[in-house]
């Protein structure tokens, strides 16, 4: 990709979630996005044809950063690998969007392309975690799952008020991809 198309996708992406820190995604425009990211409107719709996209896009990107820091093997115990720290170190500093994309009956289309990235790292990783294992479960069955779960979990960190810590959504995340087993700390 051309270094100034990735550069002002990336402006726009940044835009978006700074706009959304600020008020409800519903309340932002396509001239917010421009007007933030220092571009005219036509050069937004060069890019995207539309706030959906660019959402899912941003998501994509997010997503895609984090799966791409995976270690090679992923540990079945221990401590949870960085990417997911960071991860969730967006969510948070993003949680009313996370909050509306990920809802229990709000997700849309940002919501689901989440979960579809969630589900195709977990695909990716599965033969990382154990080369020679085989499944009794298909693994796209046991990429839905996982995706569901951490799906749920993050729903559940981002409803509470206060919010716990992001250390405390690592844990919950990282145990419940674990089991509820005598695998570390509560959080």
């Amino acid at each position: 990709m051309d270094p100034r198309v990735a550069r002002t996708r990336e402006r726009l992406q940044t835009a978006l979630f700074d706009l959304a820190r600020e008020r409800p995604l519903e309340e932002i425009t396509v001239a917010d996005i421009a007007d933030r990211a220092e571009v005219n409107r036509s050069t937004f719709y060069q890019h995207y044809s539309d706030k959906d996209v660019l959402l899912a896009d941003a998501l994509d990107a997010v997503a895609e950063t984090a799966g791409a820091a995976l270690p090679e093997r992923i540990p079945v115990g221990g401590e949870p690998p960085l990417a997911l720290r960071v991860f969730l170190e967006h969510l948070d500093e993003n949680a009313e969007l996370y909050r509306q994309l990920i809802a229990e009956r709000g997700a849309g289309a940002g919501g689901a392309r989440l979960g579809a990235r969630i589900e195709r790292i977990v695909l990716d990783a599965l033969p990382r975690a154990d080369r020679g294992l085989e499944y009794e479960i298909p693994p796209d069955v046991i990429a839905a799952s996982v995706a569901g779960s951490v799906l749920g979990v993050l729903r559940a960190w981002l409803a509470r008020d206060p919010r716990p810590s992001v250390d405390v959504a690592v844990s919950w995340v990282w145990r419940s991809l674990l089991g509820p087993g005598d695998g570390g700390s509560r959080g």
